[in-house]
């Protein structure tokens, strides 16, 4: 791009406008940077792998945490999972910062869940500990 004469703007790389305007975008990155520092740590607490969908998210808005087994991982994109945990975005950015509760997100349909149930549970546990 060029302004008037030689001058120009640089470039830089924008997330989509979807990621941009979305409230799981930096949520996801929190968690990522949760499970790179403390993992085995969340390995302890999850011993699954956990899908996250966000409605509303497009193909970024899907997370897999692989809490099975060593350090864990956390990946953009959708894999085979324990459970998998279907929400919108403005539900589980209240989820995440404790103004929705998770088992009020079941009754009231704001989640969805397919897969072991169970392991849901272990979810509200591992999202406080990925806060910094």
């Amino acid at each position: 791009l060029k302004l008037s004469g030689s001058r120009r703007l640089r470039q830089y790389e924008l997330p989509s406008p979807l990621a941009a305007m979305s409230k799981f975008a930096p949520i996801f990155a929190m968690i990522e940077a949760a499970v790179k520092a403390k993992g085995a740590e969340m390995v302890k607490m999850g011993g699954a792998v956990f899908q996250l969908v966000i409605s509303d998210g497009g193909e970024e808005g899907k997370l897999c945490l692989d809490l099975k087994s060593g350090s864990g991982s956390a990946t953009r994109g959708e894999k085979a999972a324990d459970v998998t945990i279907t929400m919108k975005d403005e539900d589980f950015a209240a989820m995440a910062t404790g103004k929705l509760d998770g088992m009020q997100a079941f009754m009231s349909g704001k989640l969805k869940l397919a897969g072991n149930m169970m392991l849901a549970q272990k979810l509200g546990t591992i999202l406080e500990s990925a806060k910094p």
